[in-house]
């Protein structure tokens, strides 16, 4: 058989080289990978070290839409992971037209350019619980059917991802699937919680800083590692059903003030913490527990690493990023 030609976007960005790394360790025979990535990207450098000389880089500008035609020409994928998008929450609320703007029109350049070459990829993207917004307790544990109610510019512009997604695949057949990934611990988002504070312990550690800054500690989410996310992208590609909704995520909720304090308990010096008001959201989500039963029936996934196995891999990948 032929190797699946997949393509990834944002392949150098921190959830995209993740999974060319994850196809390059478990897949590296059965595909051809393909990765779009920004002009001269010095990331690309960095976070796909692993896979050098495994995926085939392409440089694209998504927010162009003849630099994506030619790159859906070249790579003329079987699949599609369409993870490429500006990621960082608080930063949309600063910056939100800049945040709005890449996350939609890229979005909507990469499903038109798949419609006017008339290609048929299946397509995975990867959607956030973020559009769910600020719930209600008795909304939790939320479904697919939960109303979408974005609490941030970034959100917004994730919902308008998902919604269009739904267009393309009723009125353009393109075989489209949209899952929505709950927290992941992720060692190369320097924004999110976890691996901003891990990063803060080493340099206190390195004796780079003194205290340790946070934002709100009381929001409750469940989290799972970012190899099992991997892996759970790659069950959605082959096993769920295209023009369905997909919710990924834990089975165990935890406040993120306990995971703060599980770090604390592994940095190798005394640690002081302190609240940061500029890192407060001017909206926050607060409760982000998802029902994942449609998802885990459909691809037979669950999680496999426990919440200690995950953090302690977590300040593994940031110690070593630092020597």
């Amino acid at each position: 058989m032929k190797p699946l030609k997949i393509l990834v976007t944002g392949a150098s960005g921190a959830a995209g080289s993740y999974f060319v790394d994850f196809l390059k360790d478990f897949h590296s025979d059965e595909t051809e990978v393909f990765g779009l990535t920004r002009w001269h990207s010095g990331a690309s450098q960095k976070n796909l070290k692993h896979s050098q000389g495994f995926v085939k880089l392409i440089e694209c500008d998504l927010m162009d839409f003849s630099s994506v035609t030619r790159a859906l020409e070249f790579s003329n994928p079987d699949m599609i992971i369409h993870f490429a998008s500006h990621a960082n929450v608080r930063a949309s609320f600063d910056t939100p037209i800049s945040v709005v703007n890449n996350n939609t029109i890229s979005t909507l350049n990469l499903l038109e350019g798949i419609r006017v070459l008339k290609l048929s990829p299946r397509v995975v993207l990867a959607s956030t619980s973020e559009v769910y917004g600020n719930v209600n307790p008795e909304e939790v544990p939320l479904r697919e059917s939960q109303i979408m109610r974005p609490a941030s510019p970034y959100a917004a512009s994730k919902a308008f991802q998902d919604l269009i997604s739904g267009v393309y695949f009723d009125a353009f057949h393109i075989p489209i699937i949209r899952t929505r990934m709950f927290t992941y611990l992720n060692a190369r988002r320097s924004d999110i919680f976890a691996t901003a504070w891990a990063r803060q312990i080493v340099q206190i550690e390195r004796g780079e800083r003194d205290y340790l800054l946070h934002g709100n500690l009381e929001s409750v989410r469940t989290m799972i590692d970012v190899r099992d996310a991997m892996n759970a992208y790659w069950a959605a590609f082959i096993n769920c059903a295209p023009g369905e909704i997909y919710n990924i995520g834990g089975t165990e909720s935890f406040r993120v003030g306990d995971v703060l304090e599980s770090l604390i308990d592994m940095a190798e010096v005394p640690i002081m913490t302190k609240l940061d008001p500029e890192l407060l959201r001017p909206n926050d989500v607060t409760l982000q527990i998802p029902d994942c039963q449609k998802f885990m029936a459909a691809t037979g996934w669950r999680p496999t690493y426990s919440i200690q196995d995950s953090l302690a891999h977590l300040m593994e990948e940031i110690r070593s990023s630092y020597q």
